[in-house]
C-alpha cells in the first residue's frame, strides 16, 4: 500500500454511494478514476427523507442550484422536529433549528430565561424561537438576519425523496466523470501480503481493481465486514428499538415545515411531508411489539390513503469498531446505524466523505491517517448516540418499554451532561459538535429537565430590564413571522419559476 492513490471503487449506490461519488469527483476528480458498482437487483433501505441544516453546505459544495434541487426531489422546508408524547402523553415540544432568544455578553439566553422562570418573567422557552414560531404557523422565507436586532434569520433543512436525491446525484456524478458499473459482486479478493482488498470479482466474470475501496453496501457490510471482518459494536442496550415499518401516503393538507415524531407505547412514529406525498414510519422494539401490531398501529395513525405496502426493516444500532480498515472505508449503514430520530443518517455520510477528503491519502495509506479518521468518526457517532439516548432516558411514560428506557444505565458521557444541566443549567459541549448547546437545552427542557440554578451573570441586569428584554425578543419574532409568506407559497413559487 505504498503507491499513489489514483483509483477509487465505491460498492453500492443509494444516497451514501452517490454522495461519496459526487463529492469526490467534484473536489478530487482531476486526480482520480472513480468507479461505482451497484445493481438494480439490490434495493436500498431508503426511509431517510428528513435532513438537518448542514445539508445546505453539501449542496453548495457541489454547486447545486437550490430551486432546481427542491423541484427535482419533491422537497419541502424543515425548520425543526416536533416531539409529541415523548415525556408524557399529551406533551409536545420542538427541537427547532436556529437560536433561542438572544444572549448578553458571556451569558446565554437560557440563563436569562432560567432567571426569568424563578421570578415569573419568562414564558414558554419556544416563545423566543423564530424557527418554532414560523414552523407552527406554516410560514417560511429565506433571510440571514433580522435587521437592527443582532438576531439571526431562519435556519432550515429539507424533507425530500431520498431515492430522487440519489438519482439526482447519480446524474451529477456521471456527467462529471464517475463510471457506473451495473452488476453483482461475486467475490472480494484480498492481497496475500497485507490482507488489503485487491479486486472485486463480478458475477459476469469481470474484475474491478482500485487503490481505495468505499463500502456503501448497507447493513451487510460486504467489504468492511464480510471480507475484512471488522466487528460491530452493539448499542442496542442503550437504543433498544430494532425495527421499523414504513409506508407512503397521500397528502391531505399543505405540507408543514417541520418533521413530526410521535411517541407510541413501544416506539415512535415519523411523519415527513413532501410536495407530493407524506413519508410515514414507526420505529419500535420487537421485544415489546410485534411486526403486525406495529403495522396496524401505523396504518391507524395515517391521515391520507396509503400509496405503498408496509415494509418492515430490521436493524441493530451501533457502529463498526473501525470505519476505515486497511484500504477500505465504510459509509452509511455499512459503518453503523443510529435510528432516524434526529435525521442524522445522510449527515453522517456527508461528514464521513468530507473527513476522507481532508485526510485523503496521497503516496500510500498511512496508519496515522486511518487512526485519526477512526477517532473522529467514533467521537461523532458517540455524540449523536448520546443525544438520541437522551430522548428515551428522560421520559415519564408508564408503558413497560418506556419504563425500561428511563431506568436503563446510560453512557457516562450523557449522564454527566444531564447532571450538569439539572444542577447548574449549563451544557458542556465541544466546539465542533453537531448538536449545539441550544439543541441540548431544547430536548432537556422539553423532556422535563428544568435546572435547579442559573449562572450569576443573568443577575447583571435588573428585573425590569429582564422583563423588557424578554418582551422585546418576543415582539420582534412575532412581527417578523406575521409578515412571512406561507411555506406552501414558497414551494409553489419555485414550481411556477420552472414553468
Amino acid at each position: 500500500m505504498n503507491n499513489t492513490i489514483k483509483r477509487i471503487a465505491i460498492v453500492g449506490g443509494g444516497t451514501a454511494g452517490w454522495i461519496a461519488a459526487a463529492l469526490l469527483v467534484r473536489l478530487l476528480g482531476k486526480n482520480l478514476e472513480i468507479t461505482l458498482i451497484e445493481s438494480e437487483a439490490i434495493g436500498t433501505v431508503g426511509v431517510g427523507e428528513a435532513t438537518i441544516p448542514p445539508i445546505q453546505a453539501l449542496n453548495q459544495a457541489l454547486g447545486i442550484d437550490e430551486a432546481d434541487f427542491i423541484r427535482q426531489t419533491n422537497a419541502t422546508i424543515k425548520l425543526g422536529i416536533q416531539f409529541e408524547n415523548w415525556n408524557r402523553a399529551g406533551d409536545s415540544y420542538m427541537h427547532a433549528f436556529g437560536d433561542i432568544g438572544k444572549g448578553l455578553a458571556l451569558c446565554g439566553f437560557e440563563q436569562l430565561w432560567l432567571r426569568g422562570l424563578e421570578t415569573g418573567v419568562s414564558t414558554d422557552f419556544w416563545d423566543y424561537s423564530l424557527n418554532y414560531q414560523a414552523a407552527k404557523q406554516g410560514r417560511f422565507a429565506k433571510f440571514d438576519s433580522i435587521p437592527n436586532t443582532g438576531m439571526n434569520g431562519l435556519v432550515y433543512a429539507y424533507h425530500f425523496d431520498a431515492g430522487l436525491y440519489a438519482n439526482y446525484l447519480r446524474r451529477y456524478s456521471e456527467q462529471a466523470g464517475v463510471k457506473r458499473v451495473e452488476g453483482l459482486i461475486d467475490a472480494v479478493n484480498l492481497s496475500p501480503h497485507d490482507g488489503a482488498i485487491e479486486t472485486l470479482a463480478l458475477q459476469d466474470k469481470s474484475l474491478i481493481s482500485a487503490d481505495l475501496f468505499i463500502d456503501c453496501s448497507g447493513f451487510r457490510g460486504l467489504l468492511i465486514n464480510q471480507a475484512l471482518g471488522v466487528k460491530y459494536q452493539d448499542w442496542s442496550h442503550w437504543l433498544p428499538a430494532d425495527s421499523a415499518v414504513a409506508v407512503q401516503s397521500e397528502s391531505v393538507n399543505p405540507a408543514v415545515p417541520y418533521t413530526r415524531s410521535i411517541a407510541h407505547e413501544a416506539g415512535w412514529q415519523w411523519q415527513i411531508p413532501l410536495q407530493n406525498r407524506v413519508g410515514n414510519g414507526l420505529v419500535f422494539s420487537s421485544q415489546y411489539m410485534t411486526d403486525q401490531t406495529a403495522t396496524e398501529l401505523l396504518l391507524q395513525n395515517i391521515d391520507g390513503a396509503v400509496r405503498t405496502g408496509p415494509r418492515v426493516i430490521k436493524f441493530k444500532t451501533g457502529r463498526r469498531e473501525k470505519a476505515w480498515h486497511k484500504n477500505c472505508i465504510s459509509l452509511g449503514l455499512a459503518s453503523g446505524f443510529l435510528e432516524p430520530l434526529e435525521s442524522t443518517s445522510i449527515h453522517m455520510v456527508q461528514t464521513a466523505v468530507t473527513r476522507l477528503i481532508k485526510m485523503f491519502p496521497h503516496k500510500g495509506i498511512k496508519v496515522a491517517e486511518i487512526d485519526e479518521y477512526n477517532r473522529q468518526t467514533k467521537d461523532e457517532m458517540e455524540h449523536i448516540r448520546d443525544f438520541i439516548i437522551l430522548h428515551y432516558a428522560a421520559n415519564q411514560r408508564p408503558e413497560p418499554f418506556w419504563r425500561a428506557c428511563s431506568e436503563m444505565p446510560i453512557p457516562e458521557s450523557l449522564s454527566n451532561k444531564i447532571s450538569l444541566f439539572k444542577q447548574a443549567g449549563k451544557t458542556a459541549n465541544v466546539s465542533d459538535a453537531l448538536f449545539s448547546d441550544v439543541a441540548w437545552q431544547q430536548v432537556m427542557i422539553g423532556q422535563g429537565l428544568v435546572p435547579e440554578d442559573y449562572h450569576p451573570l443573568a443577575n447583571s441586569i435588573s428585573l425590569t430590564q429582564l422583563s423588557e428584554f424578554h418582551g422585546n425578543i418576543k415582539t420582534v419574532i412575532n412581527q417578523v413571522v406575521s409578515k412571512l409568506p406561507t411555506h406552501q407559497s414558497f414551494i409553489d413559487s419555485l414550481a411556477a419559476k420552472e414553468d
